[in-house]
């Protein structure tokens, strides 16, 4: 138990979605949640390539993951606590009290792209090595596998510059930085060649403002973009992000996958804004790595009618794996699988809060509400772990979800693990009727704040 003397001493994370820690090593205490102060609340979070030398205390976080890092103990946790590559990682245990699940490696990982300066005083850019199978930090005995990029390879983007500008250089084949601060675009970046870099620095903002995406990406193996905010712009965009032009099953390479890595997606809340459907994966072998897609519940320019977004992610690529998707309050499905072969690895939802009926609210006639996650009938394998989705209806009618998860009942056995959903708001009513497929139970206002589980579906 920590004592109030480490409020100024510990490592303090006391953080939710779209705050991630990376490539860090804690010589001493971390705490998250804050409980320096009262109610101590704090949401949910993501760690990965990271070292801790004492325990983790994780009090009020009511979800969490953590992939290829090196962990000292940790305590505590409340709903959905997932461990990917972690050493030192508690045994599996969900559903216990505090609701571990626990995979000894990482099926497929590459680390964020980041940038440095080298021993001659230059600044490159290193991209982390292809591992599969692995656990624990790619630097803990020693540096890091993997290759470097000089600046000079690289247009750095300014607010100011408009698409045109940057396209151009993405055209000449450039690998692209974009600085802090809100790009507003005219028309999409497009990026073209393989293995291109986009990276982020202090999380740079794109905002559409004529109804366009604000980045597509070419059916190209190998590109790697992180670091971004994609806002809903005032006009309606059919997608924020598209990765592959095509949803063809070409121009991939499982040696050489793509990466999106800590892209984050808002539906009003900052600025209003109207996007149909946040990102689309049409690309096989892609990482998905931290991704939080939110159509905003308070802020600016929200209502049912004001900030309108109907699905978080589609994924149609085949062999696509995704570590930690939060996915929130959109109004139709919340994610979509189209593809074959693919992983998911912790999903976190939150059904929208503020549909006005049942009627505006169905899947279809006889089927209450929209399942959280949809896996198309055509797949034939799909392998989810640590998925949770939970219900917050707020506008005084009662709202009922028929399922959080709905996929092929034909799944091999046992190919989704650790699925929960829960009741949040004690004073309201309706609720998610069951897990998955019709089985799972209820969490309704019979039951709120607690989990309702299945360990293994079919």
């Amino acid at each position: 138990m920590i004592n109030s003397s480490a409020c100024n001493t510990a490592e303090f994370w006391a953080v939710s979605q779209a705050a991630p820690m990376r490539r860090v090593h804690v010589n001493g205490v971390t705490t998250l949640m804050d409980y320096c102060t009262s109610p101590s609340y704090a949401s949910g979070g993501f760690i990965s390539d990271s070292e801790f030398d004492d325990t983790v205390t994780n009090g009020s976080q009511q979800q969490w993951l953590v992939r290829n890092s090196q962990l000292d103990g940790w305590s505590n946790g409340v709903w959905n606590q997932v461990f990917s590559g972690a050493v030192g990682a508690p045994a599996q245990s969900f559903p216990s009290a505090n609701q571990y699940t626990t995979l000894a490696t990482s099926p497929v990982t590459r680390e964020e792209p980041f940038l440095y300066v080298d021993s001659a005083g230059n600044f490159k850019v290193f991209v982390p090595a292809l591992q599969r199978n692995s656990s624990g930090t790619t630097w803990g005995s020693g540096p890091a596998p993997g290759s470097s990029i000089p600046i000079t390879d690289f247009f750095i983007a300014k607010p100011t510059d408009s698409a045109a500008t940057i396209n151009l250089a993405l055209a000449l084949g450039k690998n692209l930085i974009l600085t802090p601060g809100i790009y507003s675009l005219a028309e999409p970046i497009f990026v073209l060649w393989p293995d291109t870099v986009v990276l982020g620095l202090g999380f740079p903002t794109l905002v559409p403002q004529r109804g366009n995406a604000s980045m597509i990406v070419a059916n190209v193996p190998g590109v790697k973009l992180s670091g971004i905010i994609f806002d809903a712009g005032p006009l309606n965009s059919p997608v924020l992000l598209q990765m592959g032009l095509l949803p063809i099953h070409l121009g991939s390479n499982p040696n050489d996958p793509t990466l999106i890595q800590d892209v984050f997606f808002r539906i009003g809340g900052a600025t209003a804004g109207k996007a149909t459907i946040s990102l689309v994966v049409n690309s096989d072998n892609v990482i998905l790595d931290d991704i939080w897609a939110w159509r905003a519940d308070h802020g600016t320019g929200v209502g049912w009618t004001d900030n309108t977004a109907d699905t978080g992610v589609i994924v149609n690529g085949n062999n696509v794996t995704a570590y930690g998707l939060f996915v929130e309050h959109y109004q139709k499905y919340e994610v979509v699988w189209n593809g074959n072969g693919g992983t998911e690895i912790f999903f976190q939802n939150e059904m929208p809060y503020d549909p006005p009926s049942q009627a505006a609210w169905t899947e279809a006639p006889g089927v209450d509400g929209w399942a959280a996650f949809k896996v198309a009938n055509n797949v034939t394998i799909f392998k989810g772990y640590g998925m949770g989705s939970y219900s917050f209806f707020n506008q005084g009618v009662t709202i009922y979800a028929a399922n959080a998860f709905e996929v092929p009942a034909t799944l091999p056995a046992s190919s989704l693990k650790d699925l929960l959903t829960i009741f949040l708001n004690k004073a309201a009513s309706g609720g998610i009727l069951n897990v998955i497929n019709g089985t799972g139970g209820s969490s309704t206002a019979a039951n709120p704040d607690t989990p309702v589980t299945v360990v293994h579906y079919p």
